[in-house]
């Protein structure tokens, strides 16, 4: 005699079933993925360090994944139109988003974002970490931060710092920078840092922060006079951080890869392995990272949640505490 299970049993039993093969499905995507061409979205204007930081790694994930990865540039609202495109995929595993730190960290405490930082987006490596840059044009005297300063303050008002957009890490360093020296200065946001620099570099705006500015300095057409970071730059020990003149200007950038929520975790496993993998043993693309004020620094998906989730509280606090406001 064959005894039935009872309805609730038979029922668990059913659903235990469909989440095997569910599970069995989604690691065979993974063992296949990619079979077709990868957009990674960028959500700032070609030219600025979201854009350095993601070719590299997509030149050589398409070599070592055997398909294109495609950049695809969505500037504008310091990065909140790419990343909404992002948030609206299909979360299939072939369209991801390249962003700083700002538009998920920061962005969100000066206005309303159409995406939830912390839920609408899947982290998958934090790519880069970045040097900011304490840089002014050479037609600002002074060449030290002490000279410079003294500078700002006999001439308030005069002077303009450009940056990567309202929200950016650069606007961030200028309003922190203006109060720990007491200077006035007009913060100047532009759609990316590639527009910014091309301006810096004309000498409309005279100081600039994004990293993007680093290989103008060997040249001669900006002067670095310090750095944003946790430690001194290789290329230029004897240029002090910024933190050494000023204590309260502790600033950490980096750049992030994240996937629509929902896409699948072996997917996003399999690619941060892959970049995981390449920003170690890839020595050619930390030299190129490195001419740009940036280093590898590609993780686990949960490195980059737990980063993304401290600093989402930290840069709340200083923002509410130094009153910045969105312009």
């Amino acid at each position: 005699m064959v005894r039935q299970l009872p309805k609730a049993a038979a029922a668990f039993f059913v659903a235990g079933a469909a989440l095997f093969v569910g599970v069995k499905a989604f690691a065979q995507d993974a063992a296949g993925w990619p079979k077709q061409t990868v957009k990674v979205i960028v959500n700032f204007a070609p030219g600025g360090s979201a854009d350095n930081s993601m070719r590299p790694y997509a030149e050589r994930l398409s070599k070592s994944l055997g398909q294109q990865f495609v950049l695809e540039h969505r500037g504008g609202a310091s990065g909140a139109i790419g990343l909404e495109a992002v948030m609206k995929a299909a979360p299939d595993g072939y369209t991801f988003g390249i962003t700083p730190a700002l538009s998920m960290v920061i962005l969100p405490h000066l206005r309303k974002t159409p995406y939830d930082p912390l839920k609408d987006l899947k982290p998958v490596t934090m790519l880069t970490a970045g040097s900011l840059l304490f840089a002014v044009h050479p037609s600002l005297p002074g060449n030290s931060v002490e000279e410079v300063v003294a500078h700002l303050k006999a001439n308030p008002g005069k002077f303009s710092w450009g940056t990567a957009g309202v929200g950016s890490m650069g606007h961030i360093f200028a309003e922190m920078f203006k109060r720990a020296a007491d200077v006035n200065i007009l913060h100047v946001p532009y759609r990316g840092g590639g527009e910014s620099l091309a301006d810096f570099l004309a000498g409309v705006v005279q100081l600039h922060a994004d990293p993007n500015t680093f290989p103008h300095v060997a040249s001669g057409k900006v002067k670095l006079l310090a750095i944003a970071d946790r430690e001194r730059h290789p290329d230029y020990p004897n240029v002090p951080l910024i933190s050494e003149k000023y204590p309260a200007i502790d600033l950490f950038g980096w750049f992030g890869v994240f996937a629509p929520a929902g896409t699948p975790d072996a997917i996003v496993n399999k690619l941060a392995a892959e970049m995981t993998k390449i920003a170690k043993e890839d020595k050619e693309m930390a030299d190129i990272l490195r001419k740009v004020a940036l280093r590898p620094t590609a993780g686990p998906p949960d490195a980059l949640a737990t980063q993304m989730k401290n600093d989402f509280e930290r840069y709340g606090k200083i923002i509410r505490e130094a009153g910045i406001k969105a312009e």
